[in-house]
Formats: C-alpha cells, structure tokens, sequence
C-alpha cells in the first residue's frame, strides 16, 4: 500500500515501489532471521523453516499456509471487470477509503456496489498518518467507508514515505482502532510489516516506532494483515501467540515476471493489484469476513 501524495508528487520516469498495490511477483530477498524476543519469550513455532512446515498442535499456520483469494487495491488500479476477478478465482476485495483525515479515495464508492454484485467479498482500508487525531481519521473514514455487517476494515499502519514527518503515531493507531470500536462494535485489522510492528527501522528513511507494538495493546488486540514479501515472513511480536490473518505476500513488480519460478500472479479484470493469502479455506473466509466482531476493549 501507499500514501497518495507520492501518487501525486508525479510518476514519470519513477520505479514503482514493490508496497504499490500490484499483481505481480514477490521481491526476492535474502533470508532474514525471525524477530529475537527477550530470553525466554520466544515461542516455541520461532523455528528454522523446514521445521515451521510440520504439523503443529496449536498456534498460528505454517507461514505459508492459507488460501490466495483476497486482493487489494486502490484508484491508482483500472478495474475493467469485476465479474473477472471473481471468475480468477478471487473471493475478497479490499480496496482503499480514506488517508488521513481530509482525503477520500475517488473510486470507493462507485467500485463497491459493482464488487458486491459480481458475488466478492468488500473490505476497505485507511491509510493512516499524523496530520488528524486518530480519532477523527477513524470517523472520516467510517463516513466515506459505510461499513456494512459484512464490510472488512482496516488500517494502514506503516511509515508515510513520501512525507516521513506526516506518519501516524502509535498512539493515533491506538486511539483509531478504540474509535472504530466504539463506533462499530467491530475491531478493524492492522496492516503493518514487521520490522516497523517491532520498532526496527523501515522504509526508505529507515523511520521507527519509539517502541514496538505490545502484545495485549489495542492494536495487538486486532487481527493481523502482514505485509512481507519474503518466502517466510517474520511474525511481529505482539501477534506472535496469534499468527497472521492477512499475508500481503506479493505486491506489483513487473507482469511477466514470476514469483520464485511461479507463473506470474496477475488477475483477469485489473490492471494491477496487492495479492493475500488468508489463514483457512474459503468456508473459513466467509466466516471471518460475515461475522467477525469485537475482542472487547476499554
């Protein structure tokens, strides 16, 4: 995902950054070590991958478990045909409401009743930032959003690259997710990559939470939407007993290219788009987009 305003600062001659909603391939990148937790708080599924993959009893999935079925997406893609993306196989769309607190997406209202009426799934996003109270850019995007008993929600919590000075603070996601609470009863998901999640530096100005995102936090009290191109991702801290819900695993590169050998993940009806998988099969799916509801919150 990402901030319109480096949409608007202009893409002629400008490589697309692989967060840019896309079909296309995974990053390759070299193997990064999961997330070190203090001495004796590791839990016991941080295991090198040929371990990850064997059955386990409890916890979250195998990394790369899960069904490839959601996409998201934003104006910035040209939708032809909805009916098409649902006939590739796609179940879900999550496309783009609000960013901040005074911008709305120009195609989320008109592409949504089109979504529903090809049979897909809706959700929509906010991409968060540090120019409105969390508060008020919960209730911007509820107003553009109108979510409905079956609408997905999410917030978009990652460094702001185009304007490093205008990214959301950990307490505005905080204060976001207990007003999308209170005004829905629902707890929207956190989009977010782990090494921002955990407090490393991330993004092209290698931005940082002043401390990583806590286990038992508001936001930790939300379903996850990893974003993480690698082959396995790492698991944020705070959503190490719980795994991902969400796994943004390929965003757009280039169409023709394919990921670790695999053909390439484009998606009849869009010109582009981001492609998830979600942790379950598809009776699980729906169950999770049509009746998920709050985890309770002070």
């Amino acid at each position: 995902m990402i901030s319109r305003r480096r949409i608007l600062g202009g893409l002629a001659g400008v490589a697309m950054p692989a967060a840019l909603a896309g079909c296309g391939t995974r990053r390759q990148a070299a193997a990064v070590p999961y997330y070190t937790a203090p001495a004796g708080s590791v839990p016991s599924y941080y295991v090198p991958a040929e371990t990850a993959a064997a059955p386990q009893p409890a916890g979250p999935p195998a990394p790369t478990a899960g069904l490839d079925a959601v996409i998201d997406i934003s104006h910035m893609v040209e939708v032809s045909d909805f009916a098409s993306i649902r006939n590739s196989n796609i179940l879900a769309v999550v496309h783009k409401a609000t960013e901040g607190g005074d911008w709305t997406d120009p195609s989320y209202a008109e592409r949504r009743p089109q979504a529903e009426a090809a049979g897909l799934l809706w959700g929509a996003y906010h991409f968060g930032t540090r120019q409105y109270s969390g508060r008020d850019q919960a209730r911007a995007f509820l107003a553009v959003a109108r979510p409905g008993p079956n609408t997905l929600m999410a917030l978009d919590f990652e460094p702001n690259d185009p304007n490093p000075r205008n990214t959301m603070t950990l307490a505005q996601a905080e204060q976001f997710v207990q007003t999308i609470h209170r005004e829905t009863g629902r707890l929207p998901l956190v989009y977010t990559h782990p090494s921002w999640a955990n407090g490393a530096p991330y993004g092209r100005h290698r931005l940082s939470l002043p401390q990583p995102i806590a286990p038992g936090s508001r936001l930790a009290r939300c379903d996850l939407w990893l974003a993480d191109y690698r082959e396995q991702p790492e698991m944020p801290y705070a959503w190490a007993d719980r795994g991902w819900r969400l796994w943004q695993y390929v965003a757009d590169q280039q169409v023709g290219d394919g990921a670790y050998g695999e053909p390439s993940r484009t998606v009849a009806g869009v010109t582009h788009c981001d492609r998830n998988l979600f942790a379950g099969n598809a009776s699980a799916l729906y169950r999770f987009w049509k009746t998920r509801h709050g985890n309770g919150m002070a």
